[in-house]
């Protein structure tokens, strides 16, 4: 296997690592927001207000996690969920929950949230299994992002990216920089995907390669 994947190639590393390896989803998941958060110091993002924008799969529990991990650190971090909170994967929801106990403010489908002045935004609304058009308020929510005076840091890739073709699903994040995990993905080096994701850090996050 080359050091960049295909969403498929990284789903099955993902589970090795969990289901042979013995190493936990939350585990992984908090791993990889703490290096979401290590690309966010050692970059130049404005951290004086973050909105967290989060899907209701793993790739949102990133960003609850990593609002929670920046709100420690004395930054004002703030969460928007999209998407239905009752179908939050087991992980999300309990990042949901840890968030919530921390004290985090989470929108959950309140795009008023936008008015709030935010210097960087972390894009969590989709992860690398994204593969239809983007539409609705899905589609609203990437827009106010990419239209905001924000930075945005993507979460493994920009959502409305396809992590195999680099293609644009309709519509997509325009981020400064992304972290992904583990392997760069192949749609973060080619097609619009390599433009979209602005400066890519590949962070190791304890994903057993076979």
């Amino acid at each position: 296997m080359s050091d960049t994947v295909t969403a498929a190639e990284m789903k099955a590393l993902d589970s090795y690592t969990i289901e042979v390896m013995g190493v936990p989803s939350m585990v992984l998941m908090e791993r990889a927001a703490l290096a979401a958060v290590e690309v966010l110091d050692g970059s130049d993002f404005d951290l004086a207000k973050v909105l967290c924008v989060c899907g209701t799969g793993n790739n949102g529990g990133d960003g609850l996690a990593i609002a929670r991990l920046l709100l420690l650190k004395g930054i004002d971090a703030e969460v928007l969920l999209v998407g239905d909170g009752a179908k939050c994967s087991v992980e999300t929801k309990e990042q949901m929950t840890i968030a919530r106990n921390y004290g985090v403010s989470i929108y959950e489908n309140d795009l008023k949230v936008f008015e709030n002045g935010h210097t960087t935004m972390v894009d969590a609304l989709f992860g690398i299994g994204g593969n239809r058009p983007i539409a609705g308020k899905y589609a609203d929510v990437i827009e106010r992002q990419n239209n905001s005076n924000a930075d945005i840091l993507a979460v493994d890739i920009p959502s409305g990216i396809s992590a195999d073709t680099g293609e644009i699903l309709g519509t997509a994040i325009r981020a400064k920089a992304t972290a992904t995990f583990a392997f760069n993905k192949v749609g973060l080096t080619i097609s619009s995907g390599k433009e979209y994701a602005g400066k890519v850090t590949v962070k190791d996050i304890g994903i057993y390669r076979k």
